[in-house]
């Protein structure tokens, strides 16, 4: 093979994937930028920052209100909207129908009755000079 045809082949070789992940990540932009502006009054968002709110009002063009609480509207920039959740159903508790009764622990034997092999840190000064408590 001829060298000469070798050093266009590397360069051609490594400014493939540049260039695939470019237009990838050219793609992520556009839809994101497409999202932002296609809110509308009710949707509920993610913001980069994770807080996940309900938008009240998507009449600005720079800026969009989003509920956080009951009766807590904060101001936020498009730009700060992630993704918009498509699934906001609150996630209701399985209730387990039938289930056996929990066990019963059983009362704790008499203290003298099992010694512990613990044994615990004695809190009382010690007489030496650096004040530590006994072990």
């Amino acid at each position: 093979m001829d060298l000469s045809l070798l050093f266009p082949l590397l360069i051609l070789l490594l400014f493939i994937p540049i260039f695939l992940s470019g237009r990838r990540q050219r793609r992520q932009v556009a839809e994101t930028q497409a999202l932002q502006q296609s809110l509308e009054n009710g949707d509920v968002v993610v913001t980069t920052s994770g807080l996940r709110g309900t938008v009240i009002d998507a009449s600005y063009e720079d800026t969009v209100d989003l509920e956080i609480a009951d009766g807590v509207v904060t101001t936020w920039l498009r730009a700060a909207i992630r993704e918009k959740v498509t699934h906001h159903d609150p996630v209701e508790e399985p209730t387990v129908i039938d289930a056996p009764p929990a066990p019963v622990a059983p009362a704790d034997p008499a203290p003298d009755a099992s010694p512990s092999l613990d044994k615990a840190p004695s809190l009382e000064k010690d007489d030496s000079a650096n004040g530590s408590s006994r072990n």
